[in-house]
């Protein structure tokens, strides 16, 4: 895995929104596709009990001692917080804080979406043992987090931290997998013998097969390749991308749909490029790359694309490079401007760098200012975080 961060891999991992009224957050997300998958319809005073604010200024502590020997030995620099891919799991939220910087405390983190409470505190998930930076047994720099339907969250460690100051490859890349029934560590994947010098894991995916055995899938951008493991099977497999997929190897955006019949299929494309691809789950998961790649088509409008997310079914969330609006399209349907479907209309300040299922059958945006945050923009307070309902206003 090579250290250095390309500079354009950051500066793309980026979006925006807004809130929507819900009365509880204690239902699951609908995985159909369309409107049914919860886009909350037309509204211009968007209530505020479901937007949640995160901040690396509000993290729990077990107490104030602790945080002042974190402070004044440099583990703990608030400004250096941020928190770029979550997921939720009834009125929780799982969130990843890179290591980009120096003073990160935990790199996996846990937040009560209680509603009402705007302003959530992250505590360290599932504890603070395992968030020991140069400890190869803890977790160093998450960067990418996914549960799966059995309630396992798998946490994407790429090994490597203060990634925009001076890099330091404190252990090798895994994949840990805790239960969250009880917050037990269950599984330990070294990626060791899947990656290469050039390896830069980005996003992570989790599949189970029509007879229920789980799959891991991760983006691996920097070796134009996706990495695959088979968790009841003990193996794993490199599926080398085709060059012409990759102008540039700058970010590797992926996600799974998958139809009522258990047929899933990995969607993936470059931010460089100029073309969406897809690969069935099937192929995937026996290792069978070549000759299973398709190109779906161009992306609309000629621009730079990313990719933020799938609803659970068949439809996945995009956004622009550079642009704040976020559009639905139905993988069932063709790839065209005709059919991306504006779901929200973006602000000025924050972009999304992820749209996912919550509650209430509700599609949910994490945004910030990253573009300020990599440039060390941010001032005293750090970034600016915000998690909230995907919500489509109305025309003026």
């Amino acid at each position: 895995m090579a250290v250095k961060l390309p500079l354009l891999l950051l500066l793309s991992l980026i979006a925006v929104s807004c809130g929507a009224y819900s009365s509880s957050l204690d239902e699951p997300a609908s995985s159909s596709s369309g409107n049914s998958i919860g886009i909350s319809k037309c509204n211009k005073n968007p209530l505020a009990e479901l937007t949640f604010q995160l901040s690396g200024s509000n993290l729990h502590w077990p107490c104030d001692s602790t945080k002042n020997i974190y402070v004044q030995s440099g583990r703990y620099v608030p400004r250096n917080v941020i928190v770029t891919r979550a997921q939720l799991q009834r009125d929780s939220a799982f969130v990843a804080l890179p290591r980009y910087k120096q003073g990160v405390p935990f790199t996996l983190g846990k937040v009560n979406l209680k509603k009402g409470e705007c302003l959530a505190k992250i505590a360290p998930y599932p504890c603070w043992a395992i968030q020991e930076e140069g400890n190869c047994q803890a977790l160093q720099s998450v960067v990418d987090v996914a549960v799966d339907q059995n309630g396992l969250l798998w946490a994407l460690d790429v090994g490597i931290v203060n990634t925009l100051e001076q890099p330091i490859r404190r252990c090798s890349p895994k994949i840990v997998a805790i239960n969250t029934a009880n917050n037990k560590v269950v599984k330990s994947i070294d990626l060791s013998d899947l990656v290469t010098s050039e390896s830069r894991l980005q996003f992570i995916v989790v599949d189970y097969s029509k007879d229920n055995k789980p799959f891991v899938y991760v983006a691996d951008a920097g070796a134009r390749s996706i990495l695959v493991y088979d968790i009841t099977g003990n193996k794993s497999y490199r599926i080398v991308l085709p060059r012409a997929t990759a102008p540039t190897n700058d970010v590797l955006y992926v996600a799974l749909t998958a139809k009522p019949d258990g047929t899933s299929t990995l969607f993936f494309s470059y931010l460089s490029s100029s073309r969406l691809y897809s690969i069935k789950g099937e192929y995937l998961r026996v290792g069978q790359g070549a000759g299973s790649i398709i190109d779906v088509g161009p992306k609309p409008y000629g621009k730079q694309a990313v990719l933020l997310g799938a609803d659970g079914g068949t439809s996945l969330f995009f956004r622009y490079k550079g642009e704040n609006d976020i559009y639905l399209w139905d993988s069932e349907t063709c790839f065209k401007a005709s059919n991306l479907q504006e779901v929200q209309r973006g602000g000025d300040c924050r972009l999304s760098t992820q749209v996912l299922p919550g509650h209430k059958r509700f599609m949910w945006a994490l945004e910030s200012n990253f573009h300020d945050f990599i440039s060390d923009r941010t001032g005293c307070n750090g970034a600016s975080i915000v998690l909230h309902p995907v919500v489509r206003e109305c025309d003026d």
